[in-house]
């Protein structure tokens, strides 16, 4: 997929004390890789900038840099994004209070809006992600010599995969495979409760327990939890707690320096090995557990001889189930940016199919054979995208101090046929950019709340039907339609009204139609199918019995389906042209909402292909279509009649729209 990185990335990771960059020049080449210090700066986008200013040999300049992923020791929900850097301290605080239950001598708070941001540094694409997650998805890219595996064990293939890993808190994730790919768990395993084994750990247990209100795994197996351990011996020796940090405890225990550090790091590792095998039994995880973080990897051979594979196994009667399970640690310092690499690449393919197409990735490319004039232009529109969407050519024009014409000659330049064409596919391109996620409804949302969460669902749905929607299979459907002899619409239950739309709509454009929804008419009604009818079958999952059986009868009788249901599907197999829905949802526990406005949105993309490719004077109200034009690509209107109040009354929502956005 080297058409992913037609110009260079920016990779970012973001941890508790410093923030690692990189650029990524292709697959697995990076270059300029530099680490700062989160305290240096004010905000994400002071250090994200002060990074960027020191490249000064970036072919083409920063200019270039589209798209951005970054990796970050948080949890990431929605748009926001707030990262609390703490930094370590010899001294431990008593605080009962839960808002307080931390470690801290002071705060840096990084908190910023993932599409703000992704404006601010006028990327195309912006993706943020936890670091373990990123972690996890870095897995299949390692080689050999980027892992060192502890014990025995051997790895299924394919199996699920877990990963841990400590540094200034403990992370958690696991890799499950998907068909030919793999999805990455974000999870904060790392809070499960401390378990200790023996009465050491019981007594580093109360230790903890005097200082916070609960003691997880994170407490023991990160920086502050080794001086916690470290604190907790000294305890028991009845010695005062020397004020040591973690990276200094580690480094006498690594030399042979005090049998206390040395204590205090084979503690760690017996720890991790019981956080390991939980994970591992949790998860089922026979592909293996792998140790990533600050921490493990420098241990070397100290991890390799501590009691962390025996701990591991050391699971009673499922002793022999643990020992066929390998464990590695991660000794390549950049898995986590090979990571978050593999997530912007899984975007980009999901959300921009073709990104050597992305009319921004074109302007880029060109900037230097442009004119100057044309320049201009190309710099207002790569500086504020979204903003030309809805801008006319006059003010385009203004705010780049150029003509009309010069921006009409622009557009061409790039292969568009005119600024209408130009901003469809602008349009197109930025759709990577716009955080789609699905946001669950719960009983408990208020009124405001509730319709927030709708209205983004559905919106974020038209977005990926838009991505998604075949336009070979489109073209198919409304060239079907336009020669049929009769058209008939077959739906059944939730999506019965679709099929009445249907009607509806093609009746007002004057092609003779009709709506099946009762399911013991539908079977008699396919009976009667004849050469060059067609039957559009309606259906979400695409495994209703009734519909499958009119299907096959309407095609034996030599007739054509369409079908607008789910991919791999059994109607969709059956169909001469299929249109993909793929939006799951559960008709059990509510009504199918979202799904059924983007099956009728399909319905008035067929009815405005049908009006732009047949003749005008045969329907009634030829204008109204015309706000949809942009909708159908190359599907455009040969003349457009003067819009009326009665056409203005009965166009469709969408159309109306569109034709208001202009």
């Amino acid at each position: 997929m080297q058409a992913l990185h037609d110009s260079p990335r920016l990779l970012g990771d973001i941890g508790s004390t410093y923030v690692r960059f990189a650029i990524e020049f292709g697959p697995g080449q990076l270059g300029h890789i530099a680490s700062l210090r989160c305290a240096d700066f004010v905000d994400f986008h002071a250090a994200v900038s002060s990074y960027l200013a020191s490249i000064s040999d970036l072919p083409g300049g920063v200019q270039q840099i589209a798209h951005m992923a970054i990796a970050i020791a948080n949890v990431v929900e929605g748009d926001q994004v707030r990262m609390t850097n703490y930094h370590w301290h010899s001294g431990l605080r008593r605080d009962r209070s839960p808002e307080h239950d931390q470690i801290h001598i002071s705060n840096c708070h990084w908190q910023f809006s993932i599409e703000e941001m992704r404006e601010r540094l006028r990327l195309d694409t912006l993706v943020v992600a936890n670091d373990f997650t990123a972690l996890a998805m870095s897995l299949p890219r390692l080689e050999d010599k980027d892992k060192r595996q502890i014990g025995s064990g051997a790895a299924r293939v394919p199996s699920v995969v877990g990963v841990i890993g400590a540094g200034s808190g403990l992370g958690v994730s696991g890799l499950i495979p998907a068909g030919d790919g793999w999805v990455a768990l974000g999870a904060e395993g790392g809070h499960m409760s401390f378990a200790p084994r023996d009465e050491r750990e019981i007594a580093i247990l109360r230790h903890g327990l005097e200082r916070f209100t609960h003691v997880s795994f994170e407490r023991l197996l990160s920086g502050p939890g080794i001086e916690l351990i470290h604190a907790a011996l000294c305890e028991r020796d009845g010695i005062a707690a020397t004020a040591l940090s973690a990276p200094e405890i580690s480094r006498r225990a690594l030399a042979g320096e005090g049998a206390r550090c040395v204590e205090t790091m084979e503690i760690f590792c017996s720890v991790l090995g019981t956080a390991a095998a939980n994970l591992a039994v949790t998860l089922g995880a026979f592909g293996g557990i792998y140790i990533g973080g600050r921490i493990a990897p420098l241990l070397g051979e100290f991890l390799d001889r501590s009691p962390f594979r025996a701990r591991f196994e050391d699971r009673g009667r499922f002793h022999d189930y643990m020992a066929s399970i390998p464990t590695y640690v991660i000794t390549n310092e950049h898995a986590t940016f090979i990571g978050v690499s593999t997530i912007l690449d899984s975007q980009l393919r999901t959300l921009q199919p073709d990104p050597s197409a992305s009319i921004l990735g074109q302007i880029r490319r060109v900037r230097e054979q442009l004119s100057p004039a044309e320049l201009r232009v190309a710099d207002h529109v790569l500086a504020r995208p979204r903003d030309v969407l809805s801008e006319p050519i006059a003010e385009i024009a203004k705010a780049a101090q150029v003509s009309p014409p010069t921006v009409l000659r622009f557009c061409r330049s790039l292969g568009c046929e005119g600024m209408p064409d130009f901003k469809l596919r602008l349009a197109s391109g930025l759709t990577g950019t716009v955080p789609v996620t699905h946001t669950q409804v719960r009983l408990e949302d208020s009124t405001i709340e509730l319709g927030a969460k709708v209205l983004g669902n559905t919106a974020s749905a038209i977005l990926d039907l838009r991505t998604a929607l075949n336009r070979e299979a489109t073209e198919r459907a409304i060239d079907m339609l336009i020669k049929a002899t009769r058209i008939e619409f077959f739906a059944q239950g939730h999506y019965s009204v679709v099929a009445n739309d249907a009607e509806y709509k093609f009746l007002r454009f004057g092609i003779s139609c009709v709506a099946r929804t009762d399911p013991r008419q539908q079977l008699f009604a396919a009976r009667v199918f004849r050469p060059g009818d067609v039957a559009v079958l309606i259906s979400s999952s695409g495994h209703v019995n009734e519909l499958l059986e009119v299907a096959d009868t309407v095609r034996a009788l030599g007739a054509q389906v369409i079908a607008i249901t789910a991919s791999q599907s059994p109607l969709a197999r059956k169909a001469d042209a299929a249109l993909i829905i793929d939006h799951a949802e559960d008709v059990t526990t509510h009504l199918p909402m979202v799904s059924r406005i983007l099956h009728l949105l399909v319905i008035d993309i067929l009815a405005v292909g049908v009006a732009m490719r047949s003749e005008p004077d045969k329907f009634a109200a030829p204008a109204e279509v015309a706000g949809l034009a942009e909708v159908i690509g190359e599907m455009r209107p040969k003349r457009a009649a003067p819009r009326t109040a009665e056409s203005d009354s009965g166009a469709s929502p969408l159309s109306r729209l569109t034709s208001h956005s202009r």
